[in-house]
């Protein structure tokens, strides 16, 4: 191997910075945690090995890594269908009917905060709002310019100039995407910051008392904590459902079939709280769901649910925990 120059050394201090907002980029083009890390992975080795055709007076460090990662992403794209929720695929179902699990679809999936945070002081100036899991969600419904277009303008705040250098486009393709874009999201409902949204520690406080529930299966108590038209999905089953009554109906349910000795974990995920579950199982708690929670200043308006291993893993609760003898 090459021995590092003290200019290459120097190259990768100035990209180091903007690791974390390409990873949260990333993450906002492909609705995947692991994808994004091996998308920015991808634009970091791009990026070392052009790093002498690097132009300061053409564009900005940051202009021009999100150049690649751009690429990177809209490559990954061609070969990778889109990431939904169940309820933005199919129409809601009865509480009580038999769970069916999408075949062939891949899911939007979490992205943990502690991949924002851990480690990096710089992390905190990453905007949250765009990588919500409802907007994420709406993202997915855009082909892949009109998704780089509106992350580029509206979440990240980049010139029609600065996008068009992005994207290897024109400024009038990029407003006609941003356009289009604009208008499928508004289409969906979804604003990228949603009114009447209360702090996240009183989020969690909402959270914290829905967790008491749980444990207690006590499904009154949880019907209390949630709105009127609470939606409820479940990836990687198509089974949606809203409402508090049949909410209540489903876990009702849930605490028959599974039992009522749990063990929660607290978690935040998109810039909002939840919890992963685990189910007691022999001597074990083995991971069961992990829940994200939308919480408006009315109470919990929708609850996210994901399963598999690879979820869990990414939030490094892949191993359970050992149950009380």
């Amino acid at each position: 191997m090459d021995a590092v120059t003290p200019g290459q050394e120097g190259f990768d201090r100035r990209i180091e910075p903007f690791r974390k907002e390409l990873l949260a980029y990333c993450y906002r083009m492909l609705g995947s945690p692991h994808d994004a890390e091996d998308l920015v992975q991808e634009t970091y080795l791009r990026a070392w090995r052009a790093r002498e055709q690097y132009d300061g007076t053409r564009s900005s460090l940051r202009t021009w890594l999100y150049r690649i990662a751009t690429n990177a992403c809209l490559t990954a794209l061609e070969v990778r269908g889109r990431r939904p929720l169940p309820s933005g695929l199919v129409a809601a179902s009865d509480p009580l009917a038999p769970l069916v699990q999408g075949e062939n679809l891949a899911w939007l999936q979490p992205l943990p905060d502690s991949m924002l945070d851990a480690g990096d002081p710089a992390g905190a100036v990453v905007e949250r709002s765009g990588l919500r899991l409802a907007f994420a969600a709406a993202l997915q419904h855009l082909s892949a310019r009109q998704r780089g277009a509106l992350i580029l303008r509206d979440v990240l705040s980049f010139s029609a100039s600065e996008s068009a250098e992005i994207l290897g486009t024109t400024v009038v393709s990029v407003n006609s995407s941003l356009q289009r874009a604009r208008a499928r999201v508004k289409e969906a409902g979804v604003r990228r910051e949603p009114l009447g949204e209360p702090p996240l520690a009183e989020q969690r406080a909402w959270v914290d008392r829905y967790m008491r529930a749980f444990e207690h299966a006590d499904v009154e108590e949880l019907k209390r904590l949630l709105t009127a038209d609470v939606v409820m999905e479940m990836p990687p089953m198509l089974n949606w459902f809203a409402g508090r009554g049949n909410y209540g109906l489903f876990m009702d349910w849930v605490f028959e079939a599974a039992g009522t000795d749990w063990r929660l974990a607290a978690v935040t995920a998109n810039g909002q709280p939840g919890f992963g579950a685990f189910r007691r199982a022999g001597d074990r708690y083995e991971p069961h769901t992990l829940q994200i929670f939308t919480v408006t200043a009315e109470g919990i308006s929708r609850n996210s649910v994901f399963q598999g291993a690879e979820i869990f893993a990414a939030f490094g609760l892949a191993a359970g925990f050992d149950a009380p003898r």
